[in-house]
């Protein structure tokens, strides 16, 4: 039996190091760093208000909570956990309590900084979501606290900022100093330059006295802005409505479908005017078909002046009365014939389209207005009455009279001949003979007897008609 005798190798034993040897090694795995050097470690504990960081040093360093993000009030467990490798600027290599402390924002800062002035000097856009609303504008987190101001956030205005808390957006730089930590973006004109192609090829498309559909998106002192797809038109605050407009408000509103024409479309400046009056049927021309010269329309007083009054006749529409057709009568004033607010008929004399101009008159509807024509007598009877004088009234004509000349006229048409006259006794005239005798001649002069024109003043005012033709009979016959 053969033996077969094997020997493995076995492992030489490390030899242990000395002392000496074992410092020297210990300082060679040591990160050799000083402040401002931003160095790399792995999150190893979170605390509520700081965060160790293992960087390899001899002991962890410490991160507060405020320096963790740019964002204020933050719990440190939304931006950091266990594990997580991370890079720090190494603001204090040791505190009194001999600590390391770190800052995680102020790395991010460096960081940033650098990325920051190559996208400006290159013309590039940055990304970054937004954490805050602010005055004025919105906090962009792109490394440090970007700034962007209210009126560069969309390409119009926007009023309520705080629905773009959260979301990413991609801007602009165009403002950068890094001495005062100011950086200024601009969302506006990052939209302006990716549209900017589209837009022209847009603003080709448009043509002059051509309607559009769009929605109104914005609302401003002088008129309303108008979304065609892609591209707002202004629409001023005149080309609204053919009737006077105080504010935009009272004609559109933030959203509403509108149809416009197009004005005018200026290339080089990209801005496009409207109408929105255009597309309505102007209402003088409405007016004109509806109503002809000669015809009586009602209205009401709008303005008095010296010359007239102004009557509104439609909506948006006003004509003249001028004060020459306020009355048959002489006026001296609008004011002593009308007042604001009163609903008049008038005749409409002229519509003149091209002018804008309506002739009215109150004079040709019904003749003269009974109540001013008794004012004006009224007034000028007391200009020439005396002031101690009784008032003149006019006195009713007694009912003798009315009598007296309502007999002429029947007895005038029943005979043919005129009637026949009893001589007066003063111009020497006889009686006829046989006629009775009825009491000595009265004259006028004859002292102590009531005159004729004073017997029929006393006579009964209620002599019937049918006693006078009687007696006017009985003249006759004793004539004859």
């Amino acid at each position: 039996m053969v033996h077969i005798e094997t020997s493995e190798a076995k492992a030489a034993p490390e030899r242990d190091l000395t002392p000496e040897e074992l410092v020297d090694a210990v300082e060679a795995s040591l990160r050799d760093f000083k402040d401002g050097d931003i160095v790399e470690g792995t999150i190893v504990k979170i605390d509520r208000d700081e965060v160790l960081l293992d960087i390899g040093y001899k002991s962890e360093g410490v991160i507060p909570a405020k320096e963790l993000s740019i964002r204020h009030d933050i719990d440190p467990n939304e931006v950091v956990h266990v594990g997580d490798r991370i890079e720090a600027l190494v603001l204090q290599k040791e505190d009194k309590e001999g600590r390391l402390i770190l800052s995680k924002k102020r790395a991010q800062y460096e960081r940033a900084w650098g990325r920051i002035e190559e996208v400006m000097q290159s013309g590039g856009t940055i990304k970054g979501p937004v954490i805050e609303v602010v005055k004025g504008g919105l906090i962009v987190d792109i490394g440090l606290r970007g700034f962007l101001p209210a009126s560069l956030v969309d390409l119009r205005r926007v009023r309520d900022l705080h629905p773009y808390v959260g979301q990413e957006i991609e801007a602009k730089i165009i403002e950068l100093d890094r001495n005062r930590n100011n950086v200024v973006l601009s969302r506006r004109a990052f939209l302006e330059e990716s549209q900017s192609e589209g837009r022209k090829k847009f603003l080709e498309s448009l043509h002059k006295g051509e309607r559009r559909k769009g929605t109104v998106s914005s609302i401003v002192n002088f008129g309303a802005f108008v979304d065609l797809g892609g591209v707002d038109g202004l629409v001023h605050v005149s080309e609204l409505s053919w009737k006077h407009v105080d504010h935009p408000s009272e004609v559109v509103q933030v959203g509403q479908e509108v149809e416009v024409e197009i004005l005018d479309v200026d290339l080089e400046r990209e801005r496009v005017s409207l109408s929105l009056k255009a597309t309505q049927e102007d209402p003088w021309k409405e007016f004109e078909r509806k109503y002809q010269a000669g015809e009586i329309i009602e209205g009401q007083v709008t303005k008095l002046v010296p010359f007239g009054a102004f009557v509104r006749v439609a909506p948006g529409i006003e004509g003249l009365v001028h004060i020459s057709e306020l009355s048959e009568q002489h006026v001296d004033s609008p004011e002593s014939v009308l007042n604001v607010g009163d609903q008049v008929r008038v005749k409409v004399i002229e519509v003149d389209v091209a002018r804008r101009r309506i002739s009215l008159s109150m004079r040709q509807v019904g003749g003269a207005m009974p109540a001013v024509a008794e004012r004006e007598i009224e007034a000028d009877e007391e200009e020439i009455r005396p002031e101690d004088a009784p008032s003149a009234e006019p006195e009713p004509a007694p009912a003798t009279q009315d009598v007296a000349e309502a007999t002429q006229e029947v007895a005038a048409e029943a005979s043919p001949e005129p009637p026949l006259q009893v001589p007066d006794a003063t111009q020497g005239g006889a009686e006829p003979p046989g006629a009775p005798s009825e009491g000595p001649a009265e004259t006028p002069d004859s002292p102590g007897e009531p005159a004729p024109a004073e017997e029929a003043a006393a006579a009964d005012e209620d002599v019937s008609l049918e006693a006078i033709l009687e007696d006017l009979r009985r003249r006759e016959g004793r004539a004859e």
